[in-house]
């Protein structure tokens, strides 16, 4: 289980991210959604111990993320191309992860051979250095890299953007499988309503930095976040002019 305790995120004066208390059961498919600036990176950045709090703290399966690494051995993620390694072709950083999470070629090959559908024949085999690669090129490999190991937590932000519609649909695929399993609990935030309705049991909406809504997804639970999208929408606008 993932658990946050009053945890906020101040810069210069401004807070980002104030939650008081957040859990996140073990074996669940989680997804947050927000506009720009509502948290979302911010709040998986102290999961992953990238920013230090300004209070409170983070337990990932019961250990304080910010007090020990231990959590590290069970957790994997991909926030951005920053986690690729830009002078390594796609194999080498594949390797490179597995080598850090215990696996051998042999293990990492038989993983990779599950996701050539993914890849669409433009990645392994084609002696490109990571950083060449198209933006959705990149995200695959980060994608697949997250799951060398066979991590408990999966931690994907913004999983769906830059991939064309059959790789978004393959992806929604890969995320389903991952949570039938009881025992991997995974994290995804997304700016797509649809994609993250349809592949995430409980929904939590940040605005500037504070929980909104908490849902269990339903048949219901793409209109409940339209409408709220929509209002908000309609609130920004008034605001604006009015100033």
């Amino acid at each position: 289980m993932i658990a946050v305790h009053n945890l906020s995120k101040t810069y210069t004066g401004n807070t980002v991210l104030n939650i008081e208390h957040l859990e996140i059961e073990k074996g669940k498919s989680f997804g947050l959604v927000g506009n720009n600036g509502a948290g979302k990176t911010t709040l998986f950045s102290a999961l992953l111990d990238l920013i230090q709090p300004t209070t409170g703290y983070i337990e990932n399966n019961g250990i304080k993320v910010n007090s020990s690494e231990d959590w590290k051995s069970i957790t994997a993620a991909f926030i951005d191309e920053s986690f690729l390694i830009g002078y390594l072709t796609a194999e080498e950083y594949f390797y490179f992860i597995g080598e850090l999470r215990g696996q051998n070629k042999a293990d990492v090959d038989a993983l990779l051979s599950k996701f050539e559908d993914f890849f669409h024949g433009e990645i392994l085999g084609k002696k490109k250095y990571l950083r060449d690669l198209s933006k959705g090129n990149q995200k695959k490999v980060g994608i697949v890299a997250t799951l060398i190991g066979n991590p408990e937590v999966v931690i994907l932000d913004e999983p769906f953007a830059n991939l064309d519609p059959t790789t978004q649909i393959r992806l929604k695929q890969i995320i389903k499988e991952l949570s039938a399993d009881p025992n991997v609990t995974v994290l995804v935030s997304s700016h797509d309503l649809m994609h993250v309705t349809e592949v995430c049991e409980r929904i939590v909406v940040l605005d500037k930095g504070i929980v909104v809504k908490d849902i269990v997804t339903s048949a219901e639970t793409l209109k409940e976040l339209e409408e709220h999208f929509g209002k908000n929408a309609i609130a920004d606008t008034v605001e604006e002019a009015n100033q």
